[in-house]
């Protein structure tokens, strides 16, 4: 395995984990950790963050350029997001099964439509 993989292995795995432990401890009302919650959520988002400057800079390539299909990409990829998450809470929190079925798969189209952004059509 290479060091660059390494890296990028370990800061995933600490980062998603710590960032999925957060929004367990602030959104489940049982465990009474809101502020704990966001906090751990916070740095869990940071750390993979993070990780895509480390990953370009091991890899040789220059940090992120800042043009319009970047920010494009981005917008899409965070709206894509938060339309999936919308449509699980309408699922789980709201009682709306049908709809927020309907709202997730929304956000799945949307998510999906990052890889012909991204990579492009052959």
């Amino acid at each position: 395995m290479k060091k660059k993989s390494f890296v990028t292995l370990i800061m995933s795995v600490v980062g998603g984990l710590l960032f999925a432990l957060g929004m367990c401890m602030a959104l489940i009302p049982e465990w009474d950790a809101l502020t704990e919650g966001i906090a751990a959520g916070a740095v869990g988002a940071v750390i993979l963050l993070a990780m895509v400057p480390v990953r370009r800079k091991m890899d040789g390539k220059p940090m992120v350029v800042l043009n319009g299909k970047t920010i494009g990409t981005a917008l899409l990829g965070v709206l894509g997001a938060v339309v999936l998450g919308v449509g699980m809470c309408m699922v789980m929190v709201w009682d709306m099964m049908v709809w927020g079925i309907v709202v997730g798969i929304v956000g799945i189209v949307l998510l999906l439509c990052l890889i012909p952004v991204i990579k492009g059509l052959k």
